[in-house]
């Protein structure tokens, strides 16, 4: 099977599935602070507009849509996404085609990588999350799912698995909102076996730089 017949069968498969719980967990946060915002009264800066999310490695779309049907602007890096998006949803989704090692990430509310910084390698993995980072106001959010040292990845040189408390000592100025650290010996969306050793993240930049 060739590379491009195995994205093909996995987006198949995982495309329709719901979305990850970091997703899900950062859309109830940015809904608390947008209802927090109304109750206080808002005020000149008071937000006007759909949040914007920019989703890295989209897959096969199941975050990227939960995202448009809570009315967010989202920014997916593959353009096949909108062939699998609802026609209603079409006009907030900016599809792109890019290398996730170099692609600029514009400044947004919300960056999601599910299952897609792991595929770098270690170099190209540490500047994308500088630049995630980089891309997030106070108040914007990063959500991820990685994977951990322990996975059955690790041994692959091409691809990253750093060890939990890297990933949480290069959070700089984010408050942790949601972590979880799992292990899990089971198979692959294909079907294949493996040991998985996910973390699922989501924080808040609390303080500029």
């Amino acid at each position: 099977m060739t590379d491009s017949e195995y994205w093909s069968r996995y987006y198949a498969i995982t495309g329709e599935r719901p979305a990850w719980g970091t997703v899900l967990r950062a859309i109830e946060l940015f809904a608390a602070d947008d209802e927090a915002e109304r109750v206080s009264g808002g005020g000149a800066g008071a937000r006007t507009g759909p949040r914007i999310a920019v989703d890295l490695g989209c897959g096969g779309g199941r975050d990227a849509r939960e995202l448009l049907r809570a009315g967010w602007q989202e920014q997916a890096a593959i353009a096949a996404v909108e062939a699998a998006t609802p026609p209603e949803l079409r006009a907030a989704l900016e599809g792109r085609i890019a290398d996730l090692a170099d692609v600029a990430i514009p400044a947004c509310d919300l960056v999601n990588a599910s299952l897609s910084l792991p595929f770098l390698s270690s170099d190209a993995y540490w500047m994308t999350w500088e630049r995630i980072l980089a891309a997030l106001p106070v108040g914007g959010r990063v959500a991820a799912l990685l994977f951990g040292d322990r996975d059955g990845s690790a041994s692959d040189p091409s691809m990253t698995c750093p060890p939990p408390a890297e990933i949480r000592a290069r959070l700089g100025s984010f408050e942790v909102e949601h972590w979880v650290d799992r292990e899990e010996d089971t198979t692959t969306a294909l079907g294949e076996p493996h040991y998985f050793h996910l973390v699922e993240l989501v924080a808040r930049r609390t303080s500029p730089g």
